[in-house]
């Protein structure tokens, strides 16, 4: 089963890639610990606002309104890891 977290990230959001846009970041976590651990890590930082998590793949429309990026816990490091333990 995978875990989901997304959030706004309201720094990205209106410009760049996400011009006229609400920039969405959903992060797919293998274990409800992962999910538990990014929903903590990005309470942390100041432009991540309406953090949630999900059991299922969370979907924005309509989509000309959002600009949605996906990571995977694998793929991330940095800030969203610290203080991880195994």
């Amino acid at each position: 089963m995978s875990y989901f977290v997304s959030m706004t990230d309201k720094f990205m959001s209106g410009w760049g890639g996400a011009e006229g846009r609400k920039a969405k970041y959903v992060v797919e976590c293998d274990t409800k610990a992962q999910a538990g651990h990014i929903v903590l890590a990005a309470h942390k930082r100041e432009e991540m606002i309406y953090i949630h998590a999900h059991t299922k793949d969370p979907k924005f429309y309509p989509l000309r309104r959002y600009q949605v990026t996906r990571k995977h816990w694998d793929d991330l490091g940095g800030v969203w890891k610290e203080d991880w333990q195994d």
